[in-house]
């Protein structure tokens, strides 16, 4: 929830990327979902439309820079325009089902917040929106984003989306899926080489219009000459070792910074962690221990496993002097074996601590890798339950790019850290974070579900005529409380944070006032610590049904212990507009309710009104 470090993360990336003699990026991902079965949530900005943009913009400011022609910048490419993480069931490719009010409201959000930030490409989604795929969709292409929403630049397809029609039903054959694509406002065809086969014959026939082929052409042509391709002899397209290593040397400290705010504490039972120094011998036990390749994730490109540091190596050397840590996998990531199972049973039983390090691997996240359940694979789990019987405290490091079902083992162990897929400085980051080195303040993008049978769970969900807990009968699961494990917006931290009550400058704000709020925050624990202040709002009463909750601010602070600090967040009226079934964002006067705290959950409550 950190745009500011999204920003650094993409400047490093893009002077990295610049150096390889590369100028286009087919970043950021903004694709909104609320289902953890769908394998690419490993990439993309969560469940939330206001946090997908707060992102959205920090990573095409760092792509994009003010003068996207410079040696060290890409041009970015937002995708997948519009509504792929809404696909049913979780399933990759599968279809989505959005109305026209999901579609504004939600997932069409940080795609505007794109365009106005500057970015000057996007690609389309290849599944089929509302029976419709984007590359024959002149809606989607035409009507929203070049009419209504009024983006110039270049669309490209998704690899072999074109070709693809033909599959979906919509083409005939491959020569009239170019044609389609075409005339509904694909530019570029990515991959399956139909444009370049069919279109000057579609042209000949009729069938496309010269002019459709001459403003495609424009747009590419227009977006090359931004990246001052046009204006030097020789672009480089070949790599520049001479900057590359400086590069990264610098984008490694980048990368461990942004290692360490990606961590998220889940539970902590009785401040186990940061380890204690008193604490003299740790077992590290599972198969994630020694692992490198993991954890450069679903997408590592050319990334160099024996470059990453595993959390093996992190932990020998951000420990205390004379701590010995022992290490065992004690199973494979699918499968054990009785003398693997000894070893580490053997190794665990000599330590004060057992840190098992646990999870899915990078081919189980990213796409066409969705998940029908989410539980960590049987050889892990049978791992933890032995660990478990011997009685010792146990940490679970959990690595994976979704929310896992943790729910078996949430009440048993002692702490949870989820520490997703770190990249090259793994081990440096939970090292540092184990230890007490570094603080973890990261906080979750999406909710983590109890079980899959809760699926689709996210915060911002409509109320009901039978609330849970107010009517009998009421909304719910006759086996399964409806609330999440971990809500949205969750982390803990190693010291303690005192909220206090928001205050108002109005209680009643009109269409050209701002609503300030106000809210002091404490650090009221003993550890210097970084906190994410999140603020939300309801509208109680409205033509049409409106979300319990809405994220419409994220500050980031830090406080040493003892010390205040008075956060402000500044509401304008476009901030309390929703879309009706028409498609039209309005406004409408009433009654809201607002909250700030460290989630989606827990916050102090006031009321305002605005007059319309």
């Amino acid at each position: 929830m950190d745009p500011s470090l999204v920003e650094k993360i993409a400047r490093g990336s893009a002077q990295e990327a610049r150096s390889y003699g590369i100028h286009w990026t087919f970043a950021p991902m903004l694709d909104i979902t609320r289902d953890p079965r769908w394998g690419r949530v490993a990439e993309c900005p969560g469940e939330d439309p206001y946090l997908a943009s707060l992102l959205c913009a920090g990573w095409i400011k760092g792509f994009q820079g003010n003068a996207l022609s410079s040696s060290s910048l890409l041009a970015s490419c937002p995708k997948h325009f519009v509504g792929y993480g809404a696909v049913e069931g979780g399933r990759d490719y599968n279809s989505a089902n959005v109305s026209l009010k999901q579609l504004k409201e939600i997932y069409l959000v940080p795609f505007l917040e794109a365009f106005k930030t500057g970015s000057f490409s996007t690609m389309a989604a290849f599944v089929a929106i509302n029976g419709l795929p984007p590359a024959a969709n002149p809606y989607l292409l035409k009507d929203l984003l070049r009419k209504e929403i009024g983006f110039k630049g270049p669309v490209i397809s998704d690899w072999n989306a074109v070709k693809e029609l033909v599959h979906h039903g919509i083409a005939e054959n491959e020569k009239e899926a170019a044609q389609i694509a075409i005339n509904s406002g694909i530019d570029i065809d990515m991959a399956s080489g139909l444009y370049l086969k069919y279109l000057k014959e579609l042209v000949l026939e009729g069938k496309v219009q010269i002019d459709t082929i001459d403003q495609a052409v424009l747009r590419v042509l227009s977006l090359k000459h931004k990246l001052g391709l046009f204006s030097v002899r020789s672009p480089q397209v070949e790599p520049n070792k001479e900057n590359l290593q400086a590069i990264i040397k610098t984008n490694r400290e980048i990368a461990l910074e942004a290692a360490i705010n990606s961590v998220v504490l889940l539970k902590n039972e009785n401040a186990l962690l940061p380890l204690s120094p008193s604490i003299r011998t740790i077992a590290l036990i599972g198969p994630f221990g020694t692992e490198q390749k993991e954890h450069l994730g679903p997408w590592p490109g050319i990334g160099d496993p024996q470059q990453v540091v595993s959390l093996a190596e992190g932990m020998k050397a951000h420990a205390p002097l004379g701590v010995k840590i022992a290490v065992a996998r004690g199973c494979d990531f699918f499968t054990s074996s009785q003398e693997e199972l000894r070893q580490a049973l053997e190794m665990a039983k000599k330590a004060e601590v057992i840190i098992v390090a646990v999870g899915e691997k990078a081919s189980m996240s990213g796409e066409a890798a969705s998940r029908a359940f989410l539980e960590l694979p049987k050889a892990q789990q049978k791992l933890i339950d032995i660990l478990l019987q011997i009685g010792l405290p146990v940490i679970m490091v959990v690595f994976s790019g979704r929310p896992l079902d943790l729910s078996p083992f949430f009440y048993r162990v002692k702490g949870i850290i989820q520490a997703w897929f770190l990249g090259s400085e793994t081990g440096n980051a939970l090292g540092r974070i184990l230890f007490g080195f570094s603080n973890p303040s990261g906080k979750l993008p999406i909710s983590f579900p109890r079980s899959v049978g809760q699926i689709p769970i996210y915060y911002s969900h409509l109320p009901t005529g039978r609330p849970s807990g107010w009517s009998i009968p009421s909304t719910g699961y006759l086996d399964q409380k409806i609330s999440p494990l971990f809500p949205f917006g969750y982390g803990l931290s190693y010291t303690s944070f005192h909220y206090g009550f928001p205050t108002l400058n109005h209680t009643r704000i009109g269409p050209d006032d701002v609503l300030e709020v106000y809210v002091e925050i404490e650090n009221s624990g003993e550890k210097a610590g970084e906190e994410i202040v999140q603020l939300y709002i309801r509208d109680a009463v409205a033509s049409i049904s409106r979300p319990l909750k809405e994220l419409k601010g994220v500050k980031k602070i830090f406080l040493n212990p003892g010390e205040k600090q008075k956060v402000k967040f500044s509401l304008f009226p476009s901030d309390f507009a929703f879309v009706d079934f028409e498609g039209k964002r309005k406004i409408e006067g009433g009654r809201f309710f607002l909250w700030v705290g460290p989630n989606a959950v827990e916050g102090k409550k006031v009321q305002f009104e605005l007059a319309w």
